[in-house]
């Protein structure tokens, strides 16, 4: 019996992370979400997600230090890059600065990939403003190494710590699809490089990684809280897509919703959006019950990434390969968990065609 888009269907184990639909929980490694975020930061979530998978052991610190130097190195490319991108969106640049990496095995291609996103992300978003790049620091913590790259200045501790928080949250998220894409590619034996290609062009699109933006298109069109019912009632019973709402897993809230909820009610002393945000958060989750009966559909990770990320000042097309930062982490550990296995993922399909003569 076929399933549509795979639904239900085991197509790998892991020990990465579980997705919890039925019970709203996301376990990372053995911890639940609300832990890693409270006990670690990015450079530890890596570490964990790495564990057990590279050569020899890297605590938290030493992988820290490593994407220090690896962000340095990375950035030797940028010029390269730079020269290579005329006419392309910032994903689409990022996606051809992970290819210019070579796939060599012998130096630790998951520490290269991970710590090129930010470098290569913030480079091309300052090219676009006409602005040069600026040089990693290795002495600082990934997330706020990023926005350093991106702004030009230092963040605040709140602005990192939010960053960081955001990088944790998303860093691994089960058999997704860019995952899974990763995992594919990985199975041929093509290469680290090239299965987190293929990730982030899986990433790119809008039903998967490319939807937070279109949640603050949705708040801007939006404008008020007298349009909120109207608007929710229109959009809804139309057949569009609500961005933001409903996921393929969760049958209840997205536990990341919430972290990251919590984390961009600390920036801007208030200013960030949350009070309107969460008027129509609670009008699309009545309405959508009220005209959708029977399904299950609440907030996403979506909804709330694109209120964080805003108030921390990224552009919308950074959105996407921001969400790449801190998912690369995970891809590389699937590809490390999927390269152990060494059997090629080749699943049958059932032929619906015409019959020859």
């Amino acid at each position: 019996m076929t399933k549509d888009g795979l639904e239900g269907v085991i197509a790998a184990e892991t020990s990465l992370s579980d997705v919890d639909g039925e019970g709203g929980r996301l376990i990372v490694k053995g911890r639940e979400l609300r832990e890693l975020v409270r006990d670690t930061d990015f450079a530890g979530t890596a570490a964990l997600l790495w564990d057990g998978l590279r050569p020899a052991p890297a605590p938290r610190g030493l992988v820290a230090q490593e994407l220090g130097r690896a962000r340095l190195e990375a950035y030797r490319l940028v010029p390269r890059l730079l020269g290579a991108v005329e006419g392309l969106t910032l994903v689409e640049g990022l996606r051809a600065g992970l290819a210019l990496m070579p796939d060599d095995a012998d130096q630790a291609p998951e520490v290269r990939l991970t710590a090129a996103a930010p470098v290569f992300t913030a480079a091309l978003h300052r090219r676009a403003l006409g602005l040069a790049p600026v040089v990693p620091d290795p002495a600082l913590d990934h997330a706020a190494d990023y926005l350093r790259m991106m702004r030009g200045a230092r963040p605040t501790a709140a602005e990192a710590r939010a960053m960081d928080t955001y990088l944790v949250t998303i860093a691994d998220h089960g058999l997704n699809a860019s995952t899974f894409a990763a995992r594919v590619i990985a199975s041929t034996q093509a290469g680290m490089v090239s299965a987190v290609v293929g990730a982030l062009c899986a990433l790119k699109g809008p039903l998967h990684g490319g939807a937070p933006g279109p949640v603050l298109d949705m708040l801007d069109d939006i404008g008020d809280a007298a349009r909120v019912a109207p608007w929710m009632e229109a959009k809804i019973a139309s057949g569009a897509r609500l961005m933001g709402f409903g996921h393929r897993v969760y049958k209840v809230r997205d536990p990341r919703a919430d972290v990251l909820k919590a984390a961009v009610a600390s920036l801007r002393a208030g200013d960030n959006r949350i009070a309107f945000a969460e008027i129509v958060e609670k009008s699309a989750v009545e309405t959508l019950a009220r005209l959708k009966p029977g399904r299950r559909l609440d907030t996403n990770v979506e909804f709330y990434t694109a209120l964080l990320l805003d108030a921390l000042g990224l552009p919308r097309d950074s959105f996407t390969p921001t969400f790449a930062i801190g998912r690369v982490a995970g891809w590389t550990a699937h590809v490390l968990e999927q390269e152990r296995g060494g059997r090629i993922i080749r699943p049958a399909s059932r032929y619906i065609g015409p019959l020859a003569a």
